[in-house]
């Protein structure tokens, strides 16, 4: 039975508003200036907002509009969208490193009437595009100095006065296009219910205050981003510095000191590899305190009892060890929450040791981001948590993959889609006769109501034997080496598993220099060391894994699974179909 919830808002523009006028004087959005950072409060916020509302009225936008952005986090960006959604219109954000195809597809299907663009590449791309699709009238470079730019638009509309349209709850607030990992991206229509009665709920479950600060690195245009990193944080009076550049994250967070850092778990994983990385230099009784004080860090989450010597261990690498990696994300870090994808218990602890607490959540574009997360009150790592307030979770036992123990997850409540986009046989696919939302996943619910999530139902194959594997938990795994920075489990109607693995260059180096190994990249990666190496780090990482699941060959490759290679999505998943058919040879080759 999902907790009783009655939301006080239920749509954005509302509750936005409400926010600027409650934290008036409290900074907002920070952006980084060759000068330093410049912060932005609530009422200039706010401003800014009204104003570019009178310049997207001349745009001709109006109520139930669509209006498109292409571009990575930028101040521009968020007050376009709030202004579009204070107009009644639709936003529909797009990554910067949307590939040409998919910008084309995803402009025409939900048929904008606006785009913003964030760099002159995505611009020049739509503006080719324009001319096959008249319905779209106007392009906005962020970037573009000249009278069509946003900041030129911004400054002519200062002192016009439009007012606000205040939504029904109902209304389409936001298509957000999925990935696309197995045919062309789907538009999710999430409404302004769908997101304001989230943002609410998470607050209630989720110690957030005011004074917290997170730096946006994620991706607005991913749901999970957009909705802790823009709505959430408006809604407390929270702040947020801007991330327009991902590769310098770690100078950025030294120079923010966020409180709260939201990440998929492909970030925590590899803090968690390069932290092992240093620990493994160090001398061996630095390495032994390190894994007494780990041990320590267990035993008390699990309420076992901790030893003298743990406790001392553990007291001493807080202040030596643990302080010193903290110190690296600004020395404030409280919380750590992880999302779109399952975190490992092992890093989930690792990262609970060092003194940040891990909430650890689970939803889907279709279930407007969250609909399940651990809180204060219980919080099981290895788990998802338990559902946020007005959502329910029953499990389809007879979904394939299905059990006893497991079945496909599916939602109920507030967070359920209003659909997909000019697809109503996909939406009606996608809910149950009830209004549940078929999530695709698969997952477990313990005694207490934990969810735990075992794989995609999607991604599920089946060996030659007949037995189910769902690969993305044994990824995970895998990947907690050091030296494997993406790996693909491959096995389907085959007599055994077998992985692709993209080693990480920068371990691997520093291993082959320990070693005497001496060889450019193709011959390293082919060095008979080099592959027992891998062969044994699998070993290690697959430890718990049953044997029918036990990968029995593998492949080094030299190339990363990159969005600029179209092996990965821009929410960092694997597109499989993509990975399989460009090492087709390699695959066969593997089961020779």
């Amino acid at each position: 039975m999902a907790q009783s919830f009655t939301p006080k808002y239920n749509d954005l523009v509302t509750l936005f508003r409400d926010s600027v006028a409650r934290f008036a004087d409290r900074p907002l959005f920070g952006v980084r200036k060759e000068s330093g950072w410049v912060w932005h409060t609530y009422r200039e916020i706010g401003a800014m907002v009204d104003a570019f509302r009178a310049a997207l009225t001349d745009l001709g936008v109006v109520r139930g509009d669509r209006v498109a952005c292409v571009s990575s986090n930028r101040l521009e960006w968020l007050i376009a969208c709030y202004a579009s959604q204070s107009l009644g219109a639709t936003w529909v954000p797009m990554y910067e490193n949307q590939h040409e195809k998919e910008l084309r597809y995803i402009l025409a299907d939900c048929g904008a009437k606006v785009c913003f663009a964030g760099s002159a590449k995505a611009e020049a791309e739509a503006r080719a595009i324009q001319k096959d699709l008249p319905g779209l009238a106007t392009i906005v470079g962020f970037s573009d100095a000249g009278e069509g730019g946003f900041w030129k638009r911004l400054e002519a509309a200062k002192g016009k006065t439009v007012a606000p349209i205040t939504p029904d709850g109902k209304d389409i607030c936001s298509i957000i296009y999925t990935s696309g990992t197995t045919g062309s991206p789907k538009g999710v229509c999430l409404s302004h219910s769908n997101l304001a009665s989230g943002v609410q709920a998470v607050q209630l479950v989720i110690p957030f205050v005011s004074d917290d600060r997170t730096l946006a690195f994620l991706p607005w245009a991913h749901v999970f981003g957009g909705h802790l990193e823009l709505n959430t944080i408006v809604s407390i009076g929270a702040s947020s510095a801007i991330c327009d550049a991902p590769d310098k994250l770690l100078d950025m967070i030294s120079e923010v000191k966020p409180t709260l850092l939201v990440a998929v778990p492909r970030v925590w994983n590899r803090i968690h590899s390069v932290v092992l990385r240093g620990i493994a230099e160090q001398p061996a009784a630095l390495r032994w305190i390190f894994d007494r004080a780990m041990a320590a860090g267990s035993k008390a989450r699990r309420g076992q009892s901790v030893g003298l010597v743990e406790k001392l261990a553990l007291a001493f690498a807080r202040k030596a060890i643990f302080a010193k990696v903290i110190a690296r994300f600004g020395g404030q870090l409280k919380y750590a929450v992880s999302g779109a994808a399952a975190l490992s218990p092992e890093v989930a602890e690792f990262v609970d040791t060092l003194g940040v607490t891990v909430f650890e959540g689970y939803g889907m574009t279709e279930s407007s981001s969250i609909g399940s997360s651990n809180t204060p009150a219980g919080r099981r790592i290895g788990s998802v948590g338990m559902p946020i307030p007005g959502v329910r979770i029953e499990l389809d036992h007879s979904a394939p993959g299905g059990d006893a123990d497991q079945g496909e997850i599916i939602l109920h409540g507030h967070c359920v889609m209003a659909g997909y986009y000019n697809r109503p046989e996909e939406t009606q696919a996608a809910l149950t006769a009830d209004g549940g939302l078929r999530t695709g996943d698969l997952g477990r619910l313990d005694a207490d109501g934990f969810l735990y999530i075992t794989g995609r139902v999607k991604e599920l194959y089946k060996l030659e034997n007949g037995k189910y594997i769902a690969p993305a938990p044994l990824e995970e795994q895998i990947t907690l080496s050091p030296y494997i920075a993406q790996a693909m489990v491959h096995g389907a109607d085959k007599p055994f598993n077998i992985a692709l693995i993209v080693p990480d260059l920068g371990a691997l180096g520093d291993w082959a220099k320990h070693n005497g190994v001496t060889a450019d990249k193709q011959a390293l990666l082919a060095d008979e060391r080099v592959m027992k190496l891998f062969a044994a780090e699998l070993e290690k990482h697959s430890t718990d894994w049953k044997g029918f699941e036990r990968v029995r060959k593998f492949a080094l490759l030299t190339e990363e699974f990159t969005t600029a290679n179209d092996m990965l999505t821009p929410t960092l998943k694997v597109k499989r179909r993509n990975v399989l058919k460009r090492y087709e040879d390699r695959i066969q080759s593997l089961y020779r």
